[in-house]
């Protein structure tokens, strides 16, 4: 789905003007994800990437190798979904809309049939090719005549023409498709070892010699099952993020005349507009993001929160896209609909960082039609150099060069586990927004937390306050500013019902990162915030008046209101410890972390948090420039830092870290700059994102390694005759599905 154009009623009468501004919109744009049958490994996926981008109108492609899915973004004017879909067809791979997998079923179906075809083939075939084996040996018992001998032979051509045109055909149309676009996948050397192998044992068969029919068909029993193994275990690594995706809400019962009429009438959720009000029954997802105009519920949010404790619904309360209502009909109005709500949203952010991939990788995908290339080149010189050698195994080692080689395993090191990770932490409550952030977790040296609303609550409660003078129209001032303001000091003071209620309006509201609000009215100048930013205004310092007040002040979290005068009243402020602040410490500790407080509250408070958690390095009353300055000081001494924050002040510094964390009920803007979102809350689930991080780096590195070392062990038994043709198809067969059952890993580690 993209922008669709508004309608406008262009009429002789309008002015030049309009016609101009009409004539400027934005084009509009179409959007659909197709799903891709065919893709076996990263050379097909750029091939069908290319050749999208090379479309007129196409605005933007997002291959997505882990999904066997393409994001496609076009113009509709220029092309068409059809063509879109005509061009990679074109290419020989299948392509649907995402959603209509009726011909993906029959398709698999139909492989399942191959499979068997060849499974029945290799079982019979084995019992006329045993005794040809045996020949050299007469004391087994007696004696294969020539006639028994080729009619042996007979059979094995027999079964091998059905495996030939019927189990092999997917491997022979991908390589026809691939020299059809002058590219090289992996289909090609397959398929060249299959007809190989069975032309020239053909001609064995009627002219003498040794015949391999029977590692043909194994070879392709074998490649068969692996990739449909292979199939079955991608969908069981991905079924986490898969799992989110179908949250998706298809229906809404959209209620045309509310409130005057109350009759529904179900549409699909895409066709929902800003405010059109809705009925959500009992038992129904939410269909839009937006508030509740009329009823009482509880909804299930644990997908985004992962909380699993039902959140009450009452009038004016928000409602998140994807939810689920639980006990009693509610009427919403829709205030984000379709591909802007922030389910989908957050969905972008899980699917473009699970394509991420480490440069490792990245860099494999890109060469892997230049290593099949040279690979094809190594097996005619091997075959010439062995034709020197021993004319009788030339053409054998050279189709074993061909079928050995596994350059997919390394394709497929990354998808899965980036997939499964993704998925596991979405189910913590924990949003991955760049795949970059799995491998910077893993790597983190430091840990940098704020304090407040990141090892605390964040639910500030005013515990006492002192007022130096009792002026209405300045407290009114103060009220106005506290409510423009989405700080968690600021939502406290609101909250506590000590300031009046205000109707002014104030001039030249501005908010300093860090430091609090300054605001005129009637031409006077006042701030609220740290205290030393508002005795700033005054030209003078009202510490010793501070220090004069009751302990509770020297203790909390303080917020002062002033203007050119003085202060005019102070707040203290309390704030607890999150319940599992303590715990994931502990764990990360445990790990070999070393952990920071930076946080622009006092001090002293700073420092009771600190020994609380029992942290030596914390540093309070410290300006967002200040923090900015301590980070990039500790990233010149080569450590990898993790930021965690959820204020505007922590802007500059979550966007010089390495990684940079926000909590969910912070900032916007901090949560549009962060790499990692933790949208729970809970800092457990932080602790395990790291641990489970830590996992899946060591996992991708043990699949890249055994890639390379099957790679670098085989071809070179291969070239000098040490394998013969069926230990090479065992060995790719089983190359590539030791990598993705090695990233299956992950999906069975302990939660903490």
């Amino acid at each position: 789905m993209g922008l669709k154009p508004a309608l406008m009623d262009i009429n002789s009468t309008m002015t030049s003007s309009t016609t101009e501004l009409a004539s400027v919109s934005p084009a509009p744009q179409s959007q659909e994800k197709i799903s891709l049958n065919g893709m076996r490994c990263a050379a097909c996926a750029q091939l069908i990437e290319f050749r999208l981008k090379q479309l007129a109108g196409v605005d933007k492609v997002v291959m997505n190798y882990a999904g066997h899915r393409v994001d496609v973004t076009w113009q509709p004017e220029t092309t068409s979904l059809h063509k879109i879909i005509q061009a990679v067809q074109d290419l020989g791979y299948g392509a649907l809309p995402e959603g209509e997998h009726k011909l993906l079923e029959k398709r698999q179906k139909k492989d399942v049939w191959r499979l068997f075809v060849a499974a029945f083939a290799m079982m019979q075939v084995m019992m006329y090719a045993f005794p040809s084996y045996m020949e050299p040996h007469p004391e087994v018992g007696g004696d294969l005549t020539p006639e028994i001998d080729h009619l042996l032979k007979l059979a094995c051509f027999a079964l091998a023409i059905p495996v030939l045109l019927f189990s092999s055909m997917p491997f022979f149309k991908a390589a026809w498709r691939d020299i059809k676009n002058r590219h090289v996948g992996m289909d090609v050397p397959v398929s060249t070892g299959i007809l190989a192998t069975f032309f020239m044992s053909a001609w064995a068969t009627f002219t003498g010699g040794h015949v391999y029919f029977d590692s043909m068909i194994m070879f392709v029993f074998l490649l068969l099952s692996g990739r449909m193994i292979e199939a079955r275990v991608h969908q069981k690594s991905t079924a986490a993020l898969r799992s989110l995706t179908q949250l998706t809400p298809t229906f809404a019962q959209y209620l045309p005349n509310f409130p005057n009429v109350r009759n529904s009438v179900q549409i699909e959720a895409q066709q929902l507009r800003i405010g059109d009000y809705v009925l959500v029954p009992p038992g129904a997802q939410i269909p839009a993001d937006g508030c509740v105009v009329e009823g009482n519920s509880e909804c299930d949010e644990s997908w985004m929160s992962g909380e699993s404790k039902p959140q009450p619904k009452t009038m004016h309360s928000k409602l998140i896209g994807g939810s689920l209502n639980l006990t009693n009909p509610l009427v919403m109005r829709a205030e984000q609909v379709a591909e802007t709500t922030q389910f989908a949203h957050l969905l972008r952010m899980m699917e473009a960082a699970s394509n991420e991939k480490p440069p490792l990788v990245a860099l494999a995908d890109r060469h892997a039609s230049h290593f099949l290339t040279i690979i094809m080149l190594l097996s005619i010189i091997t075959g010439l150099v062995w034709w020197q050698i021993d004319p009788s195994r030339a053409i054998w080692v050279a189709i074993t060069v061909l079928v050995v080689t596994c350059p997919c395993a390394l394709s497929l090191a990354t998808p899965g586990v980036m997939s499964a990770v993704i998925g596991l932490l979405a189910k913590r409550g924990v949003l991955i927004a760049k795949g970059s952030a799995i491998e910077g977790l893993a790597r983190a040296e430091h840990i940098v937390f704020d304090k407040t609303g990141t090892l605390t609550e964040g639910k500030l409660s005013l515990s006492a306050s002192h007022i130096w003078r009792d002026d209405t129209s300045a407290m009114q001032v103060c009220s106005a500013m506290a409510a423009a303001s989405l700080h968690p000091v600021s939502k406290a003071l609101v909250a506590s019902g000590a300031l009046p209620e205000s109707a002014i309006v104030c001039d030249r509201l501005i908010e300093e990162s860090g430091l609090g609000m300054q605001a005129s009215y009637l031409g006077n100048t006042y701030r609220l915030g740290r205290p030393s930013f508002v005795q700033e205004l005054s030209s003078g310092s009202q510490s010793g008046e501070i220090a004069s007040l009751p302990s509770i002040f020297q203790n909390s979290s303080l917020c002062a209101f002033g203007d050119q005068d003085g202060l005019i009243a102070l707040y203290a402020l309390a704030d607890g410890l999150r319940p599992d602040a303590r715990e994931m410490v502990r764990q990360l500790h445990s790990m070999g972390i070393k952990l920071h407080i930076l946080s622009g509250d006092s001090a002293n408070v700073v420092q009771r948090i600190a020994a609380e958690l029992g942290l030596d390095q914390a540093q309070g009353e410290m300006s967002p420039e200040q923090k900015f300055a301590v980070i990039q000081a500790m990233q010149k001494n080569g450590a990898r830092v993790v930021m965690m924050g959820d204020g505007m002040n922590d802007g500059p510094s979550l966007s010089i870290a390495n990684v940079s964390i926000a909590m969910g009920q912070g900032a916007p803007i901090t949560q549009a700059r962060s790499d990692v979102l933790l949208l729970s809350n809970r800092l457990l689930d932080f602790s395990y994102a790291v641990q489970m991080c830590r996992r899946s780096l060591r996992l991708i590195k043990e699949n890249l390694a055994w890639a390379i070392a099957y790679n670098v062990l085989a071809i070179p038994a291969a070239v000098i005759g040490y394998i013969q043709p069926w230990h090479a198809a065992i060995g790719m067969s089983l190359s590539s599905l030791i990598v993705v059952c090695n990233s299956l890993r992950l999906l069975i580690a302990k939660k903490n």
